[in-house]
This record gives structure tokens, C-alpha cells and sequence, in this order.
């Protein structure tokens, strides 16, 4: 059983992850026609099939009714959970209309708040999301992965942008309406011990220096967005 779940939809995809053999990869509508233009078969397809039109030839679908409550992506998640995993790569889920990007967005709080981490790429920037714990990313010179334990990393493509000598910018929002004992170290604009609310953009456009950094929470739930790609991003804890 993996622990790790690869997930495509049907909006911009990055073309940042490959998955190796042992991850649960799964396609939710749409995203089976660009998972299978990269070479990739999923192991499950999911969704109502609205964009696709029909529901594939896969021996493994789970087909739902058009009026459901759940995203065809949210969907695609509770099949990663059941199957045990605990981190989630998503690409093809930025990018388009952009209530189905702040559903996406809500996707991973709520796998932060249900111990597990989520990551969406996008063409120009990563989503992440921590509740109660701390995110840490490499410095520019130490880009080469993603370690969520000591036998899973992941191996991105390297960012399109990731060798321009552009600034590499990282913002935190709190999706609560506080998010207390926020501190963000190895930053240009650091914090310690700080409150974020919901209704302020304090940590929009902070940017990375060339030191590793982290980002931190000790109550409540952060969003973080960054550019310089999936290989920016080292480790999570206490999600």
C-alpha cells in the first residue's frame, strides 16, 4: 500500500511530478486524457465523467451522479485516504475557473486537518497547506526533492523558471480566522510568534533568501503558495 497519491485533473497541468511504480495514481475525469497523453496509466478513474463525456475504457472506475456533493478532485482525495495515503501531489488543479481553484484550495485544508499533507502544482506556483505544524524548504543550491519520511521522496521536473535568477516568492495566508504563533525563519521578511488572520494579507510576497526556510504554526491553518517549483518544498511536520 502507498503512501503516496498521484491525482491529475482536468485544469492547467505543470508536468512537475512523474510518480514512480508504487504510488496510487489516480485520474479524476478529464485528467485521464492528460494523464495518458504523458505516458502514465492510472490505477483508478474517478469522477462523473461530465468533462470527458463517457466514462473510459479502465478496469478500475468509480463512476459518481452529476449532482454530488463532492468535487470530482475531493472525490479522487477519499479514494487516496481510504487507501491509506498520506501525501497528495495534484496537478491539473489550478488554473481555471477559480471557484473550482478556492475548492481546490479547501481540498487541502482538509487533508491538513485530517493529518495528512497535499501539494497542487501549477505552471508558475506550488499550494500548500499545514495546520498545527511547520513546513520547511530547501535553499536554492539544494533543490533536488520533496522528503516526506525517510524512505519517500519525491524527484520533480525542475521549474521552468528555476534558473532565471527571478525572485522565488512565498506567501502565507491563515484560513482560520486566527492562526496564532506563526513564524516564518529563513525569509526576507521574518516572523516570530506572530498572529495571521482572515481578513488581512500580512504575509503575501515574502520572498525566499538563499538560506533554507520554514514556515510555522502553532494554532490554527496556513495556505502557502511559492514559486521556484516542487523541489523548493523539503518537508512537513506535525500535519
Amino acid at each position: 500500500m502507498s503512501e503516496r497519491c498521484y491525482i491529475v485533473g482536468a485544469g492547467e497541468y505543470s508536468g512537475g511530478f512523474v510518480p514512480e511504480c508504487r504510488d496510487f495514481v489516480i485520474a479524476a475525469d478529464a485528467g485521464y486524457t492528460r494523464i495518458l497523453r504523458c505516458g502514465i496509466v492510472p490505477d483508478l478513474v474517478v469522477g462523473d465523467f461530465d468533462s470527458l463525456g463517457a466514462p473510459p475504457e479502465h478496469p478500475n472506475i468509480m463512476q459518481s451522479p452529476a449532482e454530488k456533493d463532492d468535487t470530482d478532485l475531493m472525490l479522487a482525495v477519499r479514494q487516496g485516504l481510504l487507501h491509506g495515503c498520506k501525501t497528495f501531489i495534484i496537478d491539473g488543479a489550478l488554473g481555471g475557473r477559480p471557484d473550482q481553484t478556492l475548492a481546490n484550495y479547501q481540498i487541502l485544508v482538509h487533508l491538513a486537518r485530517n493529518g495528512a499533507l497535499g501539494v497542487l502544482l501549477g505552471q508558475d506556483m506550488c499550494v500548500t497547506a499545514v495546520t498545527n505544524g511547520s513546513v520547511c524548504f530547501s535553499p536554492p543550491s539544494a533543490k533536488a526533492g520533496m522528503a516526506m519520511g525517510a524512505d519517500s521522496v519525491i524527484a520533480p521536473k525542475p521549474a521552468a523558471n528555476a534558473d532565471r535568477g527571478d525572485k522565488e516568492l512565498v506567501s502565507i495566508f491563515s484560513v482560520s480566522d486566527r492562526a496564532e504563533g506563526v513564524s516564518l525563519a529563513g525569509l526576507k521578511y521574518p516572523l516570530s510568534d506572530a498572529v495571521l488572520t482572515c481578513d488581512f494579507p500580512l504575509g503575501v510576497s515574502n520572498e525566499f533568501t538563499e538560506a533554507a526556510a520554514a514556515v510555522s504554526v502553532r494554532n490554527g491553518t496556513l495556505l502557502i503558495m511559492w514559486t521556484g517549483g516542487l523541489g523548493r518544498l523539503k518537508a512537513a511536520h506535525g500535519v
